[in-house]
């Protein structure tokens, strides 16, 4: 019978030491410069400065065996290939699955908040529309 080594843990003496004894080091560097918190307008990106229109966020049941989704309808003005790109940037998002088809976007669950976030970062206006 093979027998395992133990490390014994009543006492403050080990093999491997402690993780944090380097932190007690005072010889550590110093912590980075943050970053300002506030914006000026030359780093906001174009599409955020710029207004892309009104679209609506439903969340709806209907024939879907009781379960909710998240529906963003009456995009104006932007490509399917685009449509599919918020879709899947809400998908990963929300972690919840999700397709794009006639027009409008459709994610499982009630994520009508991380939903209007994303929306709102693109440069849209959503609304909350319907229950």
């Amino acid at each position: 019978m093979k027998s395992k080594k133990r490390i014994a843990t009543s006492d403050g003496t080990s093999d491997w030491g402690s993780p944090f004894a380097m932190l007690k080091n005072p010889n550590l560097p110093s912590a980075p410069a943050s970053p300002a918190t506030t914006q000026s307008d030359e780093t906001v990106s174009p599409a955020a400065k710029k207004n892309r229109g009104r679209v609506d966020i439903l969340r709806q049941t209907a024939h879907r065996g009781g379960k909710v989704v998240t529906v963003v309808t009456n995009f104006t003005g932007v490509s399917e290939a685009e449509q599919k790109q918020f879709g899947k940037a809400m998908q990963k998002a929300c972690g919840a699955g999700g397709t794009t088809k006639d027009g409008r976007i459709e994610i499982q669950g009630d994520h009508r908040e991380t939903v209007a976030r994303i929306l709102t970062g693109a440069g849209f206006r959503p609304v909350f529309a319907g229950g």
